[in-house]
């Protein structure tokens, strides 16, 4: 598979100023990943969800704009995602570089950081959150560990631990992977815009398959 990466930005020839924003980029990265400043031995485990490509029920091609709200700062982020029965292939750039590549094949998650980016950014969190937007309801709700519950009411998905809301999903369309979602995390404190553009045609099932339900099952 072959991803269908956004062009660079044409940043040659600057010299420090690059430099510099290559830093800004991987702070960036570092914040998508959705890292804390919390100390780790301080910070709440993350759910650890891993499901397997095919329970998407869909192979998707897509290009990303995600924009990071944290702490007062916006950030802003290029991707290129790339889904299929066999694997999960993702490539984060930002001016032109790419700072992070996640290759999941259902078994072993294989990534790649740029050497600066900071060793709190966890390959896990990306996937994670990717998968928490995009895969059905009924897949992530039989993957979750005791405590855990997830539900959906129209647009707005929600992710709670032990009765507490832990994350909230709000999309634009009735399909995941089209148009805006905007990720809420309120255990790290963090917003998650994604605006998806499909490469290609969408391959998928039924949309009944696929779909964000309209109620809760």
């Amino acid at each position: 598979m072959r991803l269908n990466l956004p062009g660079r930005s044409g940043w040659q020839g600057l010299g420090d100023l690059r430099s510099c924003m290559l830093l800004a980029a991987l702070v960036l990265a570092s914040l998508l990943a959705s890292c804390t400043t919390t100390p780790a031995s301080q910070a709440p485990a993350r759910l650890g969800l891993k499901l397997a490509p095919a329970a998407l029920g869909a192979n998707i091609s897509l290009q990303q704009h995600l924009t990071v709200e944290r702490n007062g700062r916006v950030d802003q982020l290029d991707a290129a995602l790339e889904i299929d029965q066999q694997q999960f292939n993702m490539v984060g750039l930002a001016f032109g570089q790419r700072v992070l590549s996640l290759h999941y094949d259902g078994q072993t998650l294989q990534s790649w950081r740029h050497p600066m980016l900071p060793s709190q950014v966890r390959a896990e969190d990306v996937l994670e959150d990717t998968q928490l937007t995009l895969w059905p309801l009924a897949a992530i709700r039989q993957a979750l560990p005791a405590g855990w519950a997830i539900e959906q009411q129209g647009l707005q998905r929600t992710l709670s631990l032990q009765g507490e809301t832990v994350t909230v999903i709000n999309y634009s369309t009735p399909t995941p992977w089209d148009g805006k979602v905007e990720l809420n995390n309120l255990r790290y404190h963090y917003r998650l815009t994604i605006e998806s553009v499909s490469d290609t045609a969408v391959d998928a099932p039924a949309p009944s398959a696929t779909t964000v339900p309209t109620a809760a099952p």
